[in-house]
């Protein structure tokens, strides 16, 4: 069987300019490269590709609570603190899960729900 050896995620943002300052000044991601219209971002494994698509519905004004994804850290105490300086805004706080984990999430500047969590 193939394994998969690579996830990288795509994001629609309204303002790539904006959008890739936030995730690099509030969310401590790396810039990998651009192109027109993309920003390629990364930190450890996690991989993220943000998109311009300025005519699209912001996730923040669609109404609905869905995640856009969840990332397994090896530290999410020390996450939370770093994120707590940056200024990211919470959905939830850290908090220990009764299914195992150490939680919390923010709201990116684009609406976008992204959970952090670290096994117990």
């Amino acid at each position: 069987m193939s394994e998969f050896t690579k996830v990288r995620f795509t994001l629609a943002v309204l303002d790539l300019e904006r959008s890739t300052n936030y995730y690099t000044t509030v969310l401590g991601l790396n810039i990998d490269f651009t192109a027109p219209g993309w920003t390629f971002l990364s930190r450890g494994s996690f991989r993220l590709m943000l998109g311009e698509c300025a005519d699209a519905i912001s996730p923040r004004d669609l109404g609905d609570h869905s995640w856009y994804g969840y990332v397994t850290v090896s530290d999410a105490s020390a996450l939370f603190g770093e994120y707590q300086a940056t200024g990211a805004e919470f959905t939830q706080t850290l908090a220990d899960k009764p299914w195992g984990m150490r939680e919390f999430g923010i709201c990116t500047i684009d609406g976008h729900r992204i959970m952090f969590g670290q096994e117990l």
